[in-house]
């Protein structure tokens, strides 16, 4: 297997990966793993997608449907450990952990939590009493 070529010029890696200076203010992660998608994750995933690109939020290519301005990057990643009480959701870069996610729930933190800063307690395993 070849060494992969390393770019030393910024100007291209940003061309090629956009998203390093791209304005993002909140990335969420929706968990897939096994236990989260067996309580609908996937559901979970789409809500937001689709909350997110109606309200012109999401980061990506435009031709995809998304925001190349967007302030809200939504990322899949697999099991983030704790998928018995999934689904699982974390919004950086605020460190929030989200249980029991349903796709119900997906108006409320983008309204309360992504948009006005205000963390959903009720869903939240950190959150306002992280301090504590």
């Amino acid at each position: 297997m070849s060494e992969p070529k390393f770019i030393e010029d910024r100007e291209k890696l940003v061309k090629l990966a956009p998203v390093a200076d791209a304005p993002i203010r909140h990335h969420v992660f929706v968990c897939n793993g096994k236990s989260c998608a067996a309580v609908g994750s996937a559901d979970v995933k789409k809500a937001f997608e689709e909350q997110l690109e109606k309200q012109n939020l999401r980061y990506g290519k435009a031709s995809k449907g998304r925001n190349p301005e967007g302030e809200i990057l939504l990322t899949d990643c697999g099991s983030v450990g704790f998928c018995s009480i999934g689904t699982a959701v974390l919004v950086y870069p605020e460190n929030v952990w989200y249980a029991q996610v349903r796709e119900s729930d997906v108006s409320e933190i983008i309204e309360k939590h992504l948009l006005k800063g205000e963390i959903v307690e009720r869903l939240a395993l950190i959150g306002g009493n992280r301090d504590k």
